[in-house]
C-alpha cells in the first residue's frame, strides 16, 4: 500500500475502532457492571476474524488489510508501552511493607500454584503443537506459568480504590500481592524471551543488558530523576517541556529494552516505578493517561483481536484443552491465594475476596500473550485459548468479589457502594 492509501484506511480504521470500543465498553458497564476496559477487550475480538471476519469477511478484509497492520502494530506497541509506564507510576512499595507476611504468602502461593499447573499441562499442550517449533518444554512451562500467574493489577487497584478499600486489610493485601506476582511474571517472561533470542550470545545480551538496566533504574534512577521532580514542584505542575523530557526518557527506556532483545514494555514499567512521586507523577498521569486509555489502547485491543481466531479451536481435543487451561487457571490462582490468606490469619470472606480479585488477568494477560505470539513462543490456537481465559477471568472478578465479600462488607459499613462505572 502507498503512504496515501495507508493514510486513508488508517483514519477509517481509527474511527471504527474508537466507536466500537466505546460502544461495547458502554454496554459492558451498563448491563454487566464491568469496567470500560473489559468491553474494549471484547470489542477487539469482535473486530477480528472471530466475529466481524466470520460475518462479513470481505468488508473486514477491506477495512483491515494486511498491508495496514504494520501501522496498527506500532501504535499498539506505543499504547501498551505507555500503559505499562502508567502502571509503574501507580506501583506503591508501601503496600507490601504494610502487610508483608500475608502479602508474601499470597504472592508466593499465587505464583507457585500456577507453575505447578503449567508443569502438569505443558507436555499435553506441546503434544498438540501449540507452541513455536523452537520452544523447548522448559521455556514453554515458564511461559505458561507466567500466563496463569499474572494478575490484572491496574483493574485490581481500580476496584479497591473506587470501593474505598485502599486502607483496609483486603486492599493492602491484594495490591501488594498482585504487584509482586506481576513483577515475577514479567521477570519470567523476560527470561523466556532471552532464552529464545537465537543463541547464547543473544540470550546473554538480553539477560545481562536487561539486568543492568533494571539495576541502574532501581538504584540510580530515583537520584537521576530527582531534579525533574523538584522542577515540577517549583513550577507547580508539569509544563510541556517537562512532559517532553519524560516522554523522551520513556522512548529511550523502551528502545533500550527492545535493543537488548526483551520488550519495550519493561522499559516503560521500570521508568514509571522510579519516577518521583508527587507533582511530577500526578501531572504526567493527568496529561498522558487520557490519550493512552482513549486513543492508543483500543488500537492494541484491535490488533490483538485481529490475531485472535477463535474458530481455530474447532475440535473436541482443542476445546478440552481450552477448558482445562481455563479451569486450571481459575483454580490455581484463586484457590491458592484464598488458602494463603486464610493460613495467615484472615477471615474467610476476606480470603475469598482476595482470591476473586487476584484471579482477574485482564489487559496484563493480553500484553504477555501478544508478546509471546510476536516472538513465536505460542501459536494462534493457544493464543485464542489464552485470550478467552483472560476475558472470562476478568469478567468474573467484579461479580465474584461482590458475591463473596462485597455484600457482607457493605452491610457492616466497611465498603462503599458498588460503582456503576467500573
Amino acid at each position: 500500500m502507498t503512504p496515501a492509501e495507508l493514510s486513508v484506511i488508517f483514519f477509517l480504521q481509527l474511527a471504527v475502532i474508537l466507536a466500537a470500543c466505546r460502544a461495547v465498553g458502554w454496554l459492558a458497564k451498563r448491563f454487566l457492571g464491568q469496567p470500560q476496559v473489559v468491553g474494549e477487550m471484547i470489542a477487539g475480538v469482535i473486530l477480528g476474524p472471530s466475529l466481524f471476519g466470520l460475518i462479513a469477511p470481505d468488508i473486514q478484509a477491506t477495512l483491515f488489510p494486511e498491508g495496514s497492520r504494520g501501522v496498527l502494530f506500532v501504535l499498539a506497541q506505543l499504547g501498551v508501552g505507555l500503559y505499562m509506564f502508567m502502571v509503574g507510576l501507580g506501583f506503591r512499595t508501601e503496600h507490601f511493607r504494610q502487610n508483608a507476611r500475608s502479602a508474601a504468602a499470597v504472592s508466593i502461593s499465587g505464583m507457585a500454584a500456577p507453575f505447578l499447573v503449567a508443569v502438569a499441562i505443558t507436555p499435553w499442550l506441546m503434544s498438540r503443537d501449540l507452541f513455536g517449533a523452537q520452544v523447548g518444554q522448559f521455556q514453554a512451562t515458564l511461559f505458561m506459568g507466567a500466563c496463569i500467574a499474572i494478575t490484572a493489577f491496574p483493574m485490581l487497584a481500580r476496584i479497591i480504590h473506587e470501593r474505598g478499600l485502599a486502607g483496609a486489610p483486603i486492599g493492602t493485601l491484594s495490591l501488594s500481592a498482585g504487584a509482586v506476582d506481576d513483577a515475577g511474571a514479567w521477570t519470567i517472561l523476560a527470561i523466556v524471551l532471552a532464552m529464545l533470542g537465537g543463541g547464547p550470545e543473544l540470550a546473554i545480551k538480553a539477560i545481562v543488558g536487561g539486568g543492568l538496566f533494571a539495576v541502574f533504574m532501581l538504584t540510580l534512577g530515583p537520584r537521576v530523576l530527582g531534579p525533574l521532580g523538584r522542577l515540577a514542584e517549583r513550577q507547580g505542575g508539569v509544563r510541556q517541556t517537562t512532559l517532553a523530557v519524560v516522554l523522551t526518557l520513556f522512548a529511550l527506556s523502551a528502545f533500550a529494552m527492545d535493543a537488548v532483545g526483551i520488550h519495550a514494555v519493561f522499559g516503560g514499567f521500570l521508568l514509571g516505578c522510579v519516577m518521583p512521586r508527587g507533582v511530577l507523577s500526578e501531572g504526567v498521569r493527568k496529561q498522558v493517561e487520557p490519550v493512552v486509555v482513549v486513543l492508543l489502547l483500543p488500537m492494541f485491543f484491535t490488533f490483538s483481536g485481529l490475531n485472535t481466531q477463535l474458530t481455530t479451536v474447532n475440535d473436541l481435543g482443542l476445546l478440552a484443552i481450552a477448558g482445562v487451561v481455563l479451569i486450571g487457571s481459575i483454580a490455581a490462582k484463586g484457590l491458592a491465594c484464598w488458602a494463603a490468606a486464610r493460613l495467615t490469619g484472615h477471615d474467610n470472606a476476606t480470603a475469598m475476596g482476595v482470591g476473586a480479585l487476584m484471579n482477574a488477568r485482564g489487559l496484563m494477560e493480553l500484553i504477555i500473550i501478544n508478546i509471546g505470539l510476536q516472538h513465536g513462543v505460542i501459536g494462534p490456537e493457544l493464543f485464542a485459548m489464552l485470550v478467552l481465559m483472560a476475558i472470562i477471568t476478568t469478567l468474573m472478578a467484579s461479580p465474584l468479589f461482590e458475591w463473596v465479600y462485597g455484600r457482607k462488607a457493605r452491610e457492616r459499613g466497611e465498603l462503599a457502594a458498588a460503582p456503576t462505572d467500573l
